[in-house]
């Protein structure tokens, strides 16, 4: 269970700096800049990562027996900004403890 608590955890903080990144590039892409480049490279990435991170959010909530709408909320933080950061705090300190209080030290 910390394996894939720890892989939840990296994967989270990857796809919230994408994320970011794709926000900015979208200031940029539809701003003043008007240039294109950062959203055609990070919107890529970012969505090959999302894949990965609901992956990942999935065998979590499998170990650890979440209901089906806290893995939806937990799933669906990964498409607002700075959300996943907070998901992921809150995950870990909250949610995985209470079902598994020894494997969290």
């Amino acid at each position: 269970m910390q394996g894939a608590l720890t892989r939840y955890r990296i994967i989270a903080w990857i796809v919230g700096v994408c994320l970011l990144a794709l926000t900015f590039g979208m200031v940029l892409k539809y701003g003043p800049a008007d240039d294109p480049t950062v959203v055609e490279t990070v919107g890529q990435v970012h969505g090959f990562l999302y894949m990965i991170y609901l992956l990942a959010t999935f065998d979590l909530s499998r170990r650890v027996p979440w209901p089906f709408k806290r893995m939806l909320l937990v799933m669906l933080a990964g498409t607002i900004p700075f959300l996943s950061f907070w998901a992921e705090r809150h995950v870990t300190r909250h949610w995985v403890p209470t079902a598994a209080p020894a494997l969290i030290e």
